[in-house]
């Protein structure tokens, strides 16, 4: 018989065993949990109009076989405007490329260079054919705004790589901003400083009130410190009455990152400091031309070349994430991917550009040993319809389109989702890859679970990914 002290003693005892190794079993699940880092940078490259996959990267002989012939989805189609003509092939020719022999446009064709590096989803869906929409879901998971950018959401998980540049760095494209402009890139409810740091490489004045205006030439070194000494007191005082609002905080925190850029910013997007050979691998042109009116390839080669030489210089000193635009929503001739009206005439100059200043870069940060901790990810708001409207345009199709991605991680030469024959929508119709997809993977490539990135917000635990995503293990490497 046990006495009542004893028999406490020793189930005491055992309880604590029965405890000791549950805590045992719970921190071995812990750590089979934590998502070993792959990657610590991120490109992101957006295709501002909705690129067509039909005609770069999505190749389908079905298309070519009936071109011409009426068009017949099997289903009733709800089209933006009247894109629901006759098949349609695509405007270039598809040729095979690197040991995977994936078939890619002529439009495209410098990025045939990195063929064996790409990994392709063909089967990307969306929810939305409008512009602002669409372009809203890739760029910040969701399609209204009021939500942080991607960049925005790795920034402030990850934290800064340099004390002297920001952390996320948005690239525009020269000719205005796509839609919803810095909605795009904007922190919402997270903290100010994760919010995108425009920068406009090749412009007169790159990074807009970094230095003071000619007008103030009076101000002295003497005047300035001390004019910046009395801002920061007040600044304090107004912020220690204040300790629930981050707005000030980040504002003096951008103040400060300000003046350290003063220093390392111009320094690193001066790409006079890069050797010829490296300048004409981007396509960017030594003596700038004067364009002609009708755009052309080398034009936007030196665009988007001057863009992305930039983006590696960036990334190399501390930036950790750069988002790149090609095309803006302004202008006729169009100047972006919407290609109502003519797929050649607007895709062309804009595919070629694009390819030939992307594939430098990959090139570029491989030969650096950059591109196996950084992942670049290619996408678009959506696609573009497999029928013709107008004779030599395409209306949007957001039930299928493409994203390919490389570099930290990814395994490259394959293709990691169909789309059917026709390239209307997925081939597996009841699996999709959506954004949350891809932006889940992106997280776990950087060494986070996007279920436990978030951030409480009007009483919901908001994240990236929403309440959906799945990390796409066929891409991993």
């Amino acid at each position: 018989m046990f006495s009542r002290r004893q028999l406490l003693q020793t189930t005491g005892q055992g309880f604590g065993a029965l405890a000791f190794t549950s805590l045992q079993a719970a921190e071995t699940r812990h750590r089979s949990q934590v998502v070993v880092p792959r990657a610590k940078r991120v490109v992101q490259l957006f295709m501002a109009g909705a690129a067509s996959h039909i005609d770069l990267f999505d190749h389908k002989p079905e298309l070519v076989k009936h071109h011409g012939e009426p068009s017949d989805f099997g289903e009733a189609v709800e089209a933006f405007q009247n894109g629901l003509g006759p098949w349609k092939k695509p405007v270039w020719d598809f040729k095979p490329y690197g040991r995977c022999g994936k078939r890619l446009s002529d439009a495209v064709a410098p990025l045939g260079a990195c063929a064996d590096d790409l990994a392709f989803v063909h089967n990307m869906v969306g929810k939305t054919g409008v512009h602002s929409q669409g372009t809203l879901l890739q760029a910040t998971g969701f399609n209204l705004p009021g939500f942080p950018g991607v960049g925005c959401w790795v920034s402030y998980a990850l934290g800064s790589l340099s004390d002297n540049l920001p952390t996320f760095v948005v690239l525009p494209d020269h000719r205005g901003f796509a839609s919803n402009g810095p909605k795009n890139w904007d922190s919402a409810f997270l903290p100010s400083q994760h919010a995108g740091t425009l920068i406009q490489p090749g412009a007169e004045t790159p990074i807009a009130d970094l230095f003071p205006h000619r007008n103030g030439r009076y101000i002295s070194a003497r005047s300035d410190r001390e004019g910046f000494s009395l801002l920061e007191q007040m600044n304090r005082s107004h912020a220690a009455l204040r300790p629930e609002d981050t707005r000030l905080d980040s504002r003096i925190q951008s103040y400060e990152l300000a003046a350290r850029m003063q220093l390392a910013a111009p320094e690193a997007l001066d790409i006079s400091r890069e050797p010829e050979h490296i300048k004409s691998m981007y396509g960017i042109q030594e003596h700038r031309k004067v364009w002609p009116s009708e755009i052309n390839p080398e034009e936007e080669a030196d665009y988007m070349g001057r863009k992305c030489l930039a983006a590696r210089r960036l990334l190399e000193r501390g930036v950790r994430f750069v988002q790149i635009w090609s095309g803006n929503d302004n202008g006729f001739p169009r100047r972006n991917w919407d290609s109502h009206e003519d797929v050649e005439r607007d895709h062309g100059p804009l595919a070629w550009g694009m390819a030939k200043a992307v594939s430098a870069l990959i090139q570029d940060l491989k030969q650096r040993g950059l591109l196996e901790e950084t992942v670049i990810l290619w996408t678009t708001e959506f696609g573009r319809m497999p029928s013709t409207q107008g004779g030599r345009g395409r209306d949007h199709n957001p039930y299928v389109f493409t994203n390919w991605l490389c570099g930290g991680g990814i395994k490259g030469g394959v293709v990691a989702g169909e789309s059917d024959a026709w390239g209307y929508k997925p081939l597996d119709r009841a699996n999709p890859t959506t954004c949350y997809d891809i932006h889940a993977t992106l997280l776990h490539l950087l060494g986070i679970d996007h279920e436990k990135l978030t951030v409480r917000h009007n009483g919901l635990d908001r994240r990236l990914t929403d309440v959906h995503g799945h990390v796409i293990r066929d891409l991993l490497a």
